[in-house]
């Protein structure tokens, strides 16, 4: 019988913040930026937890959506409303970032027998910034993905709002618990995407009669790719509307 995936989502909220105690005031907002102010910040975090398994005959379920709610909440209990740098022993030496987070709830889950065979937990911190763990990474690697959002012509004078997803694949690094560093992310992303295409006619911009989604996921893969500070560029997503994106991963 064929596998099959099912995912859950659940909220909760948590405050955290980024800092080394070890480096002065200098390093640690050069590293983790906005995310380094004190006293700490709070987000509506928002788990996907996905599971793999085979449907159950009887049931027709591949897990029992019961069992499942039941022990994400058992597990999130322990840090919701907490901070995390303050209230949570795992990240005494560890700074809670989303990556270390979702590994960190990865190995909560997974030997829980009662929701199958654990494939992949995404965290969202917020709309803009969410992390993957998976079964076929490993523990010592995640997915960070970062949101942003610009309005330009591309056709026929038609404009929208596009939603650019960028995700980064790497190692978790031991010291900042990032993949790659956000704050050199986010100007990459405003230095070769925001700046030249916010507010433009990407066929002015890029020189064509016509700009259609696809070459303009592409040609900001391009801008990106071999740029990055730490990981590696794996998917540039571009929603042009609700129901329509286009992706490019290399």
């Amino acid at each position: 019988m064929a596998t099959v995936l099912l995912t859950k989502r659940i909220e909760f909220a948590a405050s955290h913040r980024y800092v080394r105690p070890e480096w002065d005031e200098a390093k640690n907002r050069a590293v983790f930026g906005a995310c380094y102010n004190p006293p700490a910040h709070g987000h509506n975090y928002l788990l996907e937890v996905t599971v793999r398994g085979e449907i159950d005959p009887v049931t027709g379920m591949v897990v029992n959506l019961f069992d499942l709610k039941r022990v994400l909440l058992d597990v999130l209990e322990e840090f919701d409303h907490k901070n995390l740098n303050l209230d949570m022993p795992y990240f005494k030496d560890r700074i809670p970032t989303s990556e270390n987070f979702a590994r960190l709830l990865w190995t909560k889950l997974a030997p829980q027998r009662d929701i199958g065979t654990l494939h992949a937990v995404r965290l969202y911190e917020d709309e803009d910034l969410y992390a993957d763990v998976t079964a076929s990474g490993g523990l010592d690697r995640a997915s960070v993905t970062r949101r942003c959002s610009f309005t330009a012509v591309h056709g026929d004078n038609q404009g929208h709002t596009w939603d650019l997803h960028v995700t980064v694949h790497g190692a978790i690094d031991p010291v900042t618990g990032m993949v790659t560093n956000l704050s050199d992310l986010d100007r990459l992303v405003h230095d070769q995407v925001i700046a030249p295409f916010d507010k433009q006619d990407l066929r002015k911009a890029l020189g064509l009669r016509s700009v259609s989604g696809s070459v303009l996921a592409k040609t900001i893969w391009d801008r990106l790719a071999g740029h990055l500070t730490g990981g590696t560029l794996v998917n540039v997503r571009l929603d042009q509307t609700r129901d329509l994106s286009f992706e490019y991963s290399g």
